[in-house]
Formats: C-alpha cells, structure tokens, sequence
C-alpha cells in the first residue's frame, strides 16, 4: 500500500449522515442494488473521460480501453469494483462523497416519515448512488486518481458511514477508481463469483462497456491479479443501438433506472431509430412518479446526449420543450459534432427538428397510455399533471393535442377526481350545447359549492372544475377544443345560448326591468366596491353572487401575482341578485335605508365568501350582522 501524506477527518454533511441511516435500513430488503449503483456511477466515469478526451486525448494516458472489474475475498470479506473512467481529485472525493448537492434535500428529507416501505420508495426517488454501499459494507475504502494528474496526487477516501470520513493523500500509477467494500457481518454471499455475476446480468447488461469478473477456476488465486483471467459477464453494448425485437422489457426498465437514478420501474418507453435527412436513435421513458425536485428551477432535466455512441452530456435539455422535463432517455445522433456544445445545441437548426419529432413521440407516448392503460395514465396525471399544464402556452403547435391530454374534476362527479377528458366532456355535451363551461377555484369543496353553478345544475350541464393554482393561468392559453369555445361560468354576463328557451329570456328581461329600482339603490350604497349591480341569470337558490368581469383577473391569477410581489390590476367585481329569493325581496321592500344598508353590504360580502375571497373589513361584517341578528331576536 503507498504512503499516506495529508491525512483529515472531515465530518459528512448533516444531510448525507442523514440519508445514510435511513438508506441503509429502508433498502435493507433489496441491498443487492448497491453493485447496479456502483457500477452506474463507474459507467458515468468512463463516459466522462471519453467526453474530455474528445479535447485532450492525453487523459487516456496510453490506455483508451475502458472497463470495469469486480473482484472478490471470501476470506477477507471484500467486493472491489475498479474503473479506468475519469477518477476523483482529492477535492472531488471530499466534495462528491462528503456531501449532496441536490437543491431541496432538506425538504426532501423532511417530507420522510420513518414508515421504511414510504420512505424507500422517496430514497428511490433521490437517488443514493454511492451511499448505496452502506447497506452491505460496514467501511469503504475509495482509491482514485483524476485522469490528467500524476501519480503522486491520488486520493484515499475511507468511512464506516457514521459521522465523519478519512481522506488522505497517496500515490496511484492508475488513473480511475477503487472502490473496497468490506462486508458487514452476515453479507458473506456477495463474496460469491456466482453471485455477483447474476447481479450485473440483472441489473446492469445494458452497460455499454465490459463489466469483467474473474473467471470462476480462476477465483481462489484473485490475491495474485496477474494469474487471473477476466472474462467480459455482460452484453458490454449500448442497449439503445439494439434493434428493439432483441431487446427484452426487462432490460429496457433496468436501463431506465441506470439513465434515471431511479429505483422503480417505468411506465413506458418508445425506442425508435430515425433515417433519412435527419439520422438519429431515441430512447424515451415516462417515469412512474414525480421527482422530488420536480418544480426546483435548478433541478436537472433533460436527455442523455450521445454523438455516433460517444457520451457528450447529460441533462441535454434542448431535446424537449420545458413542460415534458418529466421525461428521461438517451438520443444518439449521427449528426451532430463529438464536439458540440450547449451554446452551438442552441443554435443547431437541426436541433429544432428533432425536438419537434421528440415532442410528437412522447405525446404519441401519453396518448397510447391514457387510450390503452387508464389506470396507469391516472398515476401518471398524479405525479405530472401540473407540469403538463404549462404545455398550452409553451407549445402552441401542439395545443389540441395537449389538452386531449389533460384531465379535470366537473360537477359530474363530487370526488374531487380529476378524471374528465376533453373529449369525454365533448361527448357527453347537450344537444345545442355549444361551449365548454368551467369554473376556477381555491379547493373542490369551494367550488362544488358555488352559487355560479345553480343554474348548470338546474339545467344538467356538467361544468369542470379546476382548482389547481396554475389553471386560471392555463386557461388564458386554452381558448378551445375541437371547435368548443372555453367559458368561466364566474366571468361576465352569462349566454346559455340554445340551451335558454325563448319564454326563458324574455322572462329574464322582464324580471330585469321590474327590478330596475332596487339595482339602483343598491349601486347607490355600494358604490365603488362593485363595477356594476344587476340581475342574475346563474342563481335559483342564492340571493347573490359576484361575477369577474371579461377582461379582469381572476381571484386565482389575483393571489399568484400577490404572493410574487407584483402589482395586481386593480378590478372590480359585478354583484349580481337572484330577484326572486326571499332575501332579496325582503330586500326590495325595506323602507328603513339603514337597515336596507346593513342587509346590502351582508349579502355583497357573504357572496365575496361564497366566491373564496377575503373580507375587506371583517369587523365591519360582524358589527353588520350582529346588529341584525339583535333586531331579529327582539
């Protein structure tokens, strides 16, 4: 062993001591997946030495021939994996194995609840790589040498994964990584030739480079590594440059979760090569759950970029627009340069041609799911549903498409599921039915609720009910679908069109017109809190109701502009009377303009509560209402 020089003990950062205690006893029941990490993160190795030695070819250092080895002491208790990829710097080892650059960690570990079935499927999400070591080695012993560096400045990195790690400075001829896993008691059977070769053969086939053991005839003398015989146990080619009939289903999930970091297997994939003008291979999966830094605006997104096979990037984000960031895979191109770069990615017309055939493929993707496995689709909507929101305004050339994607609650249904299609809804329409009616909200509970519904509910019309925060939003960007106009049922004077009968509306303006009197004392007591006072046409059950003018935000947009610090529009509301509700006719005949003016501003604030919205004054609604509940009790 070569002398150690500059020996620190450094303490893990308070996140990873963390993730290690929960890590090792939540994937305790599936700890073979510490070699399929290992050897993932041995894989990106080799990719990124290839990638920097597309520029300097020197870091190949005479040996251009990448490859992993395992080996094994049954007596000593030890599982090495070494790699010749791109290796650690003694900065990288403390930074890359010391602590978790993921942005929102700690609220990731946060939402874990010491349930270990719930909390290994969120670790799974995280993605643990390395750590994974610690649910079978009870110390780790990492050698590495950065490709580029002489042999003097190799790194000896060592923990028990407690509190604190060992970091050392020692010469290593070898540039790459070693990595010794010293077995905790009871974990003798990965000491097994056999064994580890079913694992790679599970796990990590797909792996583009050799994954080489001892032959077994071999395995007794492995002490004396010039007596060994290697032999290659994996298929050691790019799975994606297979064709797709030799590719089983299995092998595609495990190069999902290598490709991912994830630990669950996807919900579906499209492999598709492409030839012609454009010459390109594709591999695309939808996940089956959210990410936990799904909404971080930092968070990594994108596809695994190849040229002619040779790694270029990951996170390649200029392959997909914005709101399918969800999905992961690998592109190959044969014709782009082994030297491209993220500024010429940006500029690349070529670029803009296959994400445009890339979006189509993954719609193409989300389409076959929602038609063929609803149920699936259902999970998927769960986890990505907000994310595909944005699509409307972000894809413009592909907006129908989107929205056939989309799924909404209606008053159809009082689950609250958001379950209804566009088109489902289309089909199930009135006969003279000529819009789609929706309704915007804070929760299902509040809009199930309100008085904007009455008349739809009278009449039959299913009404959909969107109370995600981004769907006032969405719908500025959503005018129709196939050939329906969209319209907020809260929004303006309200036109059933043909599904009013004539008697319906010349009994509206009649009604209109008897009521003319007491619209205008009502305008004269409330004054500049309303843009307008005039008679419904939604309520059969309510007295009143506020309505958004056509061109005002919404109370939605209204509180997502605040909560941002910006300057909100500012806007009135239309107060609205049901002309034939015993309040209201009380109301029209009170003479005592006091009370006609306590009564008023009662029932303008408990429709601005009915609507979701806060009271301007709350003090002076209670003062309001007590005086009448005193007259009342008199």
């Amino acid at each position: 062993m070569s002398v150690e020089t500059q020996k620190e003990t450094l303490g893990f950062q308070t996140e990873v001591k963390q993730l290690l205690q929960l890590m090792i006893h939540s994937l305790y029941s599936n700890k073979e997946i510490f070699l399929r990490e290992l050897i993932s993160n041995a894989s990106d190795a080799a990719d990124k030495l290839r990638f920097e030695g597309l520029s300097k070819p020197d870091l190949f250092e005479g040996d251009a021939e990448l490859k992993i080895r395992i080996s094994f002491d049954k007596d000593a208790k030890t599982i090495t994996l070494e790699d010749n990829g791109i290796g650690m710097s003694r900065e990288d080892a403390i930074t890359h194995l010391g602590t978790i650059a993921k942005s929102g960690t700690a609220d990731f570990l946060k939402s874990l609840s010491g349930d270990q079935k719930k909390d290994s499927h969120l670790i799974g999400q995280f993605g643990v790589g390395f750590y994974s070591a610690f649910i079978v080695a009870d110390k780790v012993d990492v050698f590495s040498r950065r490709a580029g560096l002489p042999a003097a400045e190799g790194v000896h990195w060592a923990s028990r994964g407690e509190g604190e790690f060992e970091v050392a400075t020692i010469d290593k001829p070898e540039r790459g990584t070693r990595v010794v896993l010293h077995l905790k008691s009871g974990e003798d059977e990965f000491a097994d030739g056999w064994r580890l070769r079913n694992i790679v053969k599970k796990y990590s086939d797909h792996i583009a480079l050799p994954i080489e053991l001892p032959k077994q005839n071999f395995g007794d003398d492995q002490d004396n590594p010039t007596a060994v015989e290697w032999e290659t146990v994996n298929r050691a080619s790019a799975l994606w440059t297979r064709p797709r009939s030799e590719v089983k289903d299995n092998e595609y999930q495990e190069f999902y979760k290598h490709v991912a970091h994830d630990f669950e297997d996807p919900l579906s994939w499209s492999h598709n090569k492409v030839e012609g003008k454009l010459e390109y291979t594709s591999l695309l999966y939808v996940p089956s759950h959210a990410p936990f830094d799904l909404y971080h605006r930092d968070a990594p997104k994108g596809l695994k970029l190849y040229v002619q096979r040779v790694f270029i990037m990951d996170q390649a984000d200029e392959f997909l627009p914005l709101y399918l960031r969800f999905i992961k895979g690998v592109v190959d191109s044969n014709d782009l340069s082994l030297n491209v770069s993220r500024e010429i990615l940006q500029k690349d017309p070529v670029i803009d041609s296959m994400k445009s055939a890339l979006t189509k493929r993954v719609l193409d993707m989300l389409e076959k799911l929602a038609k063929q496995e609803p149920e699936q689709y259902k999970g998927f909507w769960k986890a990505f549903g907000q994310v595909l929101k944005e699509g409307p305004a972000e894809d413009f050339a592909n907006r129908e498409r989107i929205a056939g994607l989309l799924r909404f609650a209606s008053t159809r249904d009082d689950s609250g599921d958001q379950g209804v299609a566009l088109a489902d809804y289309v089909e199930r329409m009135q006969e003279g039915q000529d819009k789609i009616y929706y309704l915007t909200g804070e929760s299902h509970t509040q809009v199930k609720s309100s008085p904007h519904l009455e008349i739809f509910r009278k009449k039959g019309i299913e009404v959909l009910l969107l109370t995600d925060r981004i769907d006032e939003w969405l719908m500025g960007y959503l005018t129709d679908f196939d050939g329906k106009p969209f319209v907020d049922v809260a929004r303006g004077d309200l036109d059933l069109g043909k599904l009013d009968t004539e008697e319906e509306r010349q009994a509206q303006d009649e009604v209109a017109k008897a009521k003319e009197g007491l619209i205008e004392r009502l305008k004269a007591v409330l004054g500049e809190q309303v843009a307008e006072v005039r008679v419904s046409h939604r309520l059969t059950d309510s007295p009143a109701v506020l309505a958004i003018g056509e061109q005002d935000l919404g109370l939605q947009m209204r509180q997502i502009l605040e909560a941002s610090g910006q300057k909100v529009p500012d806007s009135k509301p239309i107060f609205e009377i049901n002309p034939v509700h015993p309040l209201i006719l009380k109301l029209d005949s009170e003479t005592d303009e006091d009370r006609f003016s306590d009564l008023s501003r009662i029932l303008f604030d408990q429709a601005a509560l009915a609507a979701g919205d806060g009271l301007k004054d709350p003090a002076d609604y209670v003062q309001r209402l007590n005086r009448l509940l005193v007259e009342l009790s008199a």
